[in-house]
């Protein structure tokens, strides 16, 4: 379902920024197939390439380093990581007074949000401008409407076969019932997990947490504006403020990479405090390093290392099966490889 609210009609310059961003990284295909090409010449086989990461990285510098197209690649990926949430933000500007009723009027509704302005954020996360969005997640006053109804819908999407929301409500759907009372996301940021799961499990409450106010104000003003009652709170979710048993799924849509691996094993240990006996866990993330062979694992390291992901390394390379059992779960499962999807189920009372 997708309100006025949740449609921005940008006008001219800004459609016309936005438009060539994305026309940008599709035109940036030959480049890319020209490092591919170099990539196989220079490396036949994977398993050759040095064990140690950093030393990989070293590595394929320098036998990229006579291949023209590579600097350029570069430079491209550089300048739409630096470029997408600025323009973003500015054609958000320039729409911003045709917005400001369907604003106000999204205000009222069944949903309700409880920001804590006193809250401490966590060190890894404050301060960080993950996927290099200017400011971070708090950098603008509507970060979540840009980053939710903008930079995803109006770019990223375009570049998932299938679409982003498909992928969320495929995540939501395997949880193994068919109906839940009341559900926990982890990490709701602008709300596109917790549609997925609200159109999955209409009759559940939904509860979201989320460590940015500015993300959650636009997941409140969503809900209100479809008339979903949400109760959503700003809250780190590896130390909640609800009571032990108070949810029966407990879920999270690929938000752990954005955590360093101490922060990941607190959240599945609240996961597992939260659930009731018999509760389920499901939870999504980036593939997993020991499923890709080395040459996959340095493309995604390196993309990672300058697209604003400081953890993606220490969370990829987590065993989150590992991290359930040892949280207490029991029948973990896992499926993949993207999204990575660990499920597990807290043991009858």
């Amino acid at each position: 379902m997708t309100t006025p609210f949740q449609n921005p009609r940008l006008r001219q310059r800004g459609r016309a920024s936005v438009d060539f961003l994305a026309g940008m990284a599709a035109a940036s295909g030959p480049v890319r197939a020209s490092v591919d090409a170099a990539i196989a010449e220079k490396v036949p086989s994977p398993d050759a390439l040095p064990d140690n990461l950093d030393e990989r990285l070293v590595h394929m510098d320098a036998a990229l380093a006579d291949c023209p197209a590579w600097p350029v690649q570069q430079l491209l990926g550089d300048w739409h990581g630096r470029m997408h949430g600025r323009i973003s933000a500015e054609a958000f500007e320039e729409v911003e007074d045709d917005l400001a009723p369907l604003f106000k009027a999204a205000e009222q509704g069944p949903a309700t949000l409880r920001l804590d302005p006193a809250m401490k954020a966590p060190d890894y996360w404050d301060g960080v401008h993950f996927h290099r969005t200017t400011g971070g997640w708090e950098g603008h006053a509507n970060m979540g409407y840009i980053h939710g109804e903008i930079i995803h819908k109006k770019l990223v999407g375009r570049f998932f076969p299938g679409g982003i929301f498909q992928q969320r409500r495929d995540v939501a759907a395997m949880a193994p019932r068919e109906t839940y009372k009341r559900i926990l996301d982890m990490g709701c940021s602008s709300g596109h997990f917790t549609t997925a799961l609200t159109e999955t499990y209409p009759q559940a409450q939904i509860v979201g947490v989320d460590l940015s106010a500015r993300m959650l104000e636009h997941a409140w003003r969503t809900a209100n504006a479809n008339g979903w009652n949400w109760q959503l709170s700003q809250q780190a979710a590896e130390a909640t403020d609800f009571e032990d048993a108070s949810f029966d799924l407990v879920a999270s849509y690929i938000i752990l990479h954005e955590m360093p691996a101490d922060a990941i094993r607190k959240v599945f240990a609240e996961a597992f405090r939260l659930l009731e006996p018999g509760g389920d866990l499901l939870m999504s993330d980036v593939t997993r390093y020991e499923d890709m062979d080395k040459l996959a694992v340095w493309k995604a390291d390196r993309g990672a290392m300058f697209g604003g992901e400081p953890h993606w390394r220490e969370s990829a390379s987590l065993d989150l099966e590992a991290v359930a059992r040892e949280a207490g779960f029991v029948d973990v499962t896992s499926s993949g490889p993207y999204p990575y999807v660990i499920q597990g189920r807290k043991t009858e009372a």
